[in-house]
């Protein structure tokens, strides 16, 4: 029996023929395996009983990194063939093939990291099939050495023999390498770069550190000097900085680690994970002032497990950057004006990436150990897709087929090097996945440097997306729905069609078309993004002259707002956060975006069930409601203040959407937007929801901020 074998999926770059080699071999078939640019392709010849066992084996056993979508068996004539063999990778024809994200170092190369006996001992680049860098060196595919980073890095003797081997664990890895020919670790002129980097850690220096996305910046968390200055160097006055841990126990000594930060912190991705931080943790201040939640991570390379081994204590592991440009990643790193030292390596990284964002098991930033796997799509692209996503925490997405490619985090484009991160990238993708978009799908808000990058390109139909229904569609892209549904997007700022700032919405929507049928009051914004800046503006937009004093210019602004003069009006719900904060003395002034509303759900008591009372009008949202009581609960802590506000609004969305069902028979919702990032509210809409017999909908693949804002517009764009 002769059977010909398509597998589509993440199948290369991850152990996938070695895997197929060594089955086929023990269940005495022949034939081959190979990669090219749609995939890995097999071809099996043996009794139909082995056959048939290989088929049935070949996706329930596939190596850990391996993302089966799809295989297709065909049958033909035998041929007679003898032996198994891995076939010469074909670089022809039309690209279908996946790309693999990077991958933490697995058990076997740690304990060879460790073992004095191995000859890749403490070597900061080991490697195998099942870990190690894929999706930063990948220049091109089919994913064979020479187009990666590695090309410069010819095999020793050695290693050579473990790739050809089909039994070794390296067999076929194309960045396999040891300590004789592969990439080398420097720190100025010395001898051992890692012990003189943990003696510099130690003496209170900040270190540039070359990672497999990018550069990092460290110092030792516990070490409040250290902390500051690095904090004063990247001009970053309260935004926290990430630390990396050397392992779970050392994390549990900072953090409350629940069972679903566990599985986080310890998968193969290796994000960030934001936790309760403990009272006692041995944390500099100025590591997350005034936060009561970090973000730990746990070593993703055999660098890192060198660096905090030796180390033995947790460190500060931030992006390494010149203030708000994105991760800096070529060489020489541009951050010499900041770091003391830098602990770099000869590896080329091909295509930046940050590390990505976990809290409460929800994507805060899809990047590093994410990125570039696809997302399914609930319809096919009728054409390639380019959806350029949004201004802020900013992702592109090329869709072709059933595959939406979302990328890594590109970051807020706002500047220059940002911009030329998300250009770049797009060409990186194109190339990769063989993408000509013909439907280039952009946000609505002229001014975005995305919305003109779309607008200016030639011979390309043009798909405006309204950021909201852009959202909703993401949620539903993200479970596989086309809609309709009731959808609830609540975030900080959108262009509405109407001319005003949306924010706070209840539409009918689809991945065909939307309806706003309710949405937050909306109130001016006194002098714009001032009132972003500062969130006091926000409370006298809301509530006038009803108090005074509140803040020296207070008069000023109610009147600006009362005009009109420089003060576009909002149904943001962000901007009613940002005045709740402000009202409970939470913040006036913020010094990065959402950083009042973070503070004002940390400073919410999660065991306060009551809810102050909110008017819903005709599906419009009386937000002053909420900011009226409370004013009228002063006195009360404002611990429970604070959440009785976030559980009024949890009851708004509960209401709303009630009377969405009434007038529409949907029941089933969707909740999209940044302000769903605050996971006190958004437990408690989606267990009102759930209790009133609605089925809902978030996200889970990409972030429910701006960060998934392309994949919606990509879904939206396909079925039009």
């Amino acid at each position: 029996m002769h059977r010909d074998v398509r597998v589509d999926g993440v199948v290369q770059g991850v152990g996938f023929r070695p895997y197929v080699h060594a089955l086929a071999t023990r269940l005495r078939l022949a034939g081959r395996v190979g990669n090219d640019v749609a995939g890995v392709f097999v071809e099996v010849e043996g009794a139909p009983a082995d056959v048939g066992e290989f088929l049935t084996l070949l996706e329930r056993d596939a190596p850990p990194l391996a993302r089966i979508e799809r295989v297709r068996v065909s049958e033909s004539p035998p041929r007679g063939l003898s032996g198994f063999e891995i076939a010469l990778s074909d670089a022809h024809g039309v690209r279908n093939t996946l790309v693999s994200a990077d991958s933490a170092t697995c058990d076997d190369c740690l304990r060879e990291l460790f073992d004095p006996a191995d000859r890749r001992y403490r070597y900061p680049f080991v490697n195998c099939t099942n870990c190690g860098p894929r999706f930063t060196i990948v220049r091109d595919v089919p994913y064979d050495r020479p187009l990666t980073t590695m090309a410069g890095f010819p095999m020793c003797g050695p290693c050579r023999a473990e790739y050809d081997d089909p039994r070794d664990r390296r067999f076929h890895a194309q960045p396999t390498c040891c300590p004789d020919c592969g990439p080398s670790l420097t720190l100025g002129e010395a001898s051992d770069p890692i012990a003189e980097a943990v003696r510099r850690l130690r003496r209170g220096e900040v270190l540039a550190i070359k990672g497999l996305g990018g550069y990092h910046l460290a110092v030792v968390a516990s070490h409040p000097t250290a902390a500051a200055e690095l904090r004063a160097r990247k001009h970053r006055e309260d935004k926290p900085f990430a630390v990396m841990c050397t392992d779970v126990e050392q994390a549990r000594e900072l953090c409350a680690v629940d069972e679903q930060s566990l599985r986080d912190l310890t998968s193969h991705r290796r994000p960030i994970v934001l936790m309760p931080r403990l009272a006692d943790a041995p944390v500099a201040q100025a590591v997350a002032p005034g936060n009561r939640h970090l973000g730990l991570m746990l070593p993703y390379t055999p660098l890192h497990h060198l660096l905090l081994r030796d180390l033995a204590e947790p460190m500060v592991l931030t992006s390494g950057n010149l203030s708000e440009e994105p991760i800096a990643y070529r060489d020489p790193t541009p951050l010499a004006g900041i770091a003391d030292a830098v602990l770099d390596h000869n590896r080329p990284i091909h295509i930046r990436a940050d590390d990505s964002v976990v809290r409460a098991g929800a994507l805060l930033r899809r990047s590093r150990g994410y990125a570039p796997e696809p997302v399914p799509l609930a319809r096919r692209c009728r054409q390639p897709v380019l959806a350029c996503g949004a201004e802020l925490k900013n992702t592109f997405c090329l869709a072709k087929d059933d595959h939406a490619f979302v990328s890594h985090h590109i970051g807020d484009l706002e500047n220059l090097e940002t911009y030329r991160s998300f250009t770049e990238g797009i060409e990186h993708f194109s190339r990769l996945f063989e993408i000509t978009p013909r439907v280039v799908a952009h946000d609505l808000h002229p001014d975005y440097l995305s919305t003109k990058y779309a607008l200016g390109l030639d011979g390309v139909e043009l798909v405006g997306v309204q950021h909201h229904h852009a959202h909703i569609a993401s949620c539903l892209a993200d479970n596989r729905e086309a809609g309709p549904v009731i959808g609830v997007a609540f975030d900080g700022t959108g262009y509405g069609p109407d001319g005003t700032i949306w924010g706070g919405e209840f539409l009918l929507a689809s991945l065909d078309d939307f309806e706003r049928i309710g949405h937050l009051a909306a109130v001016p914004m006194p002098g714009g993004a001032a009132a972003i800046r500062q969130p006091w503006r926000m409370a006298a937009a809301y509530l006038g002259t009803e108090i005074r004093g509140w803040h020296p210019d207070w008069e000023t602004v109610v009147s600006m707002a009362r005009k009109g003069i420089n003060s576009p009006l909002t149904s943001s719900a962000g901007r009613l956060f940002d005045a709740a904060a402000a009202l409970l003395g939470v913040r006036d002034e913020i010094n990065y975006e959402g950083q009042a509303a973070v503070e004002l759900e940390q400073l919410a008591d999660p065991t306060i069930t009551d809810a102050y009372p909110v008017r819903i009008d005709e599906l419009i949202v009386q937000g002053v409601d909420l900011l009226r009581a409370i004013l009228d609960d002063r006195g009360t802590p404002r611990p429970v203040m604070a959440a009785r506000f976030h559980n009024g609004v949890a009851a708004a969305i509960l209401d709303g959407c009630q009377q969405a069902r009434d007038r529409s028979g949907l029941s089933t919702v969707a909740l999209s937007g940044g302000v769903f990032q605050n996971v006190l509210l958004h437990t408690r809409a989606v267990n009102l929801l759930a209790d009133n017999g609605f089925r809902v909908l978030t996200h889970r693949r990409v972030p429910t901020n701006d960060g998934g804002i392309s994949l919606g517009q990509a879904a939206i764009s396909a079925c039009r």
